[in-house]
């Protein structure tokens, strides 16, 4: 029997290949993230925000010879979009792509609660999303991507990590979505301030089925780590596995040094690589057991490393190699990681449809 075609599909170009794509091929793209230093971004004019796909900008440099890298959602069936409030989406008959710029404004006055400009930025954020796939019955958030600026500094007597998780759990709490447990895949990354207002970036893919949450044994759940990281625990999974068709997708969330709840081997990056690889192939290892096949490894992902210090990518990437081979799919950002003691953070995709041109590739 022939297999089902591929429903879902993740391709990676540069910004100029991808604003030179036909409008037919544009037509099916459910929505993208690029990523490229604001600079870089002198062609974004040649996206209709009304009428293009969702499309949006984080303010993170590439560190590996590129000068963007766009990662481009895709789906084979007829599409339709819309936009409510903030957020813009696209979707098909199973998935839903959605992105959203929400600028850093404090809450009004009359609301008498002690929410920070992020905070409430966070919560209006998430409600939204939550009330259109609530709206539109796509019920299920596979992965969550969040981008902010200023992620480890302070403000208002919390850091801004903090401040963000608080603001996402309301929205879960209020929306009546689980916040132990069945959570989706996400990550929560820092850009430098390059943009005006510093705005929280989110992009969201959500859909109609099921996702299993996989957890790794080597670690605590996420959401229950203790109070020593923040007054309220990341709600989040370590990753998401969901069938579509004949199809298994697994979303890794943003993996790093951590075992247990506890942050390895600080200030030693290729230690911390090391061990964020041991964590990955952990995740890989329980998706695969929940599963009933070995369907996914080290080396059949497509991988974004997120750097913390530009110095540290070529030790970073020859550490990879050692443990994946010469020819592993990836690209590297600067970023700032959740945790000042952090010096990189990981996530991966698999099981879909990859196709690399522009994007960075495991060997010099």
């Amino acid at each position: 029997m022939k297999p089902a075609a591929t429903v879902l599909q993740s391709t990676h170009l540069s910004f100029s290949e991808f604003a030179g794509q036909s409008g037919q091929w544009k037509n099916s793209v459910l929505g993208s993230l690029c990523f490229s230093h604001p600079s870089q971004f002198a062609g974004q004019d040649n996206f209709d925000h009304l009428s293009g796909p969702p499309f949006i900008q984080v303010p993170m440099s590439i560190i590996d010879g590129a000068d963007c890298c766009c990662e481009i959602w895709r789906s084979q069936t007829a599409l339709t979009q819309g936009q409510r409030g903030a957020l813009r989406y696209r979707c098909d008959n199973e998935t839903l792509f959605g992105v959203m710029v929400m600028p850093e404004v404090p809450a009004a006055p009359s609301e008498q609660n002690q929410q920070t400009p992020l905070q409430h930025a966070t919560e209006s954020a998430y409600r939204q999303i939550f009330a259109l796939l609530d709206e539109l019955d796509y019920p299920f958030v596979l992965r969550f991507w969040n981008y902010m600026a200023d992620i480890n500094g302070a403000s208002h007597g919390l850091e801004r990590y903090h401040q963000f998780t608080l603001g996402r759990q309301d929205a879960f709490l209020a929306c009546g979505r689980e916040v132990i447990g069945k959570v989706p895949a996400a990550c929560a990354l820092g850009y430098t301030p390059a943009m005006a207002q510093n705005p929280l970036i989110i992009a969201v893919l959500a859909g109609r089925t099921a996702p299993l949450a996989i957890e790794n044994p080597r670690q605590m759940s996420a959401y229950r780590y203790p109070l020593q990281y923040g007054p309220r625990s990341p709600s989040f999974s370590r990753a998401s596995l969901v069938s579509l068709g004949q199809d298994a997708l697994l979303f890794i969330s943003g993996t790093a040094s951590i075992v247990g709840h506890e942050t390895l081997h600080a200030k030693d990056v290729v230690a911390q690589t090391r061990e964020t690889l041991a964590n990955i192939k952990a995740v890989l290892d329980e998706a695969n057991r929940q599963s009933g096949q070995p369907l996914f490894n080290l080396a059949n992902l497509y991988y974004r490393v997120y750097v913390r210090h530009v110095a540290d990518m070529l030790l970073i990437r020859e550490e990879m190699q050692r443990s994946i081979g010469a020819e592993f799919k990836a690209v590297f950002l600067q970023a700032d990681i959740c945790r000042p003691d952090l010096l990189l953070e990981i996530e991966a995709t698999a099981g879909h449809s990859l196709t690399l041109s522009g994007a960075g590739r495991g060997k010099p």
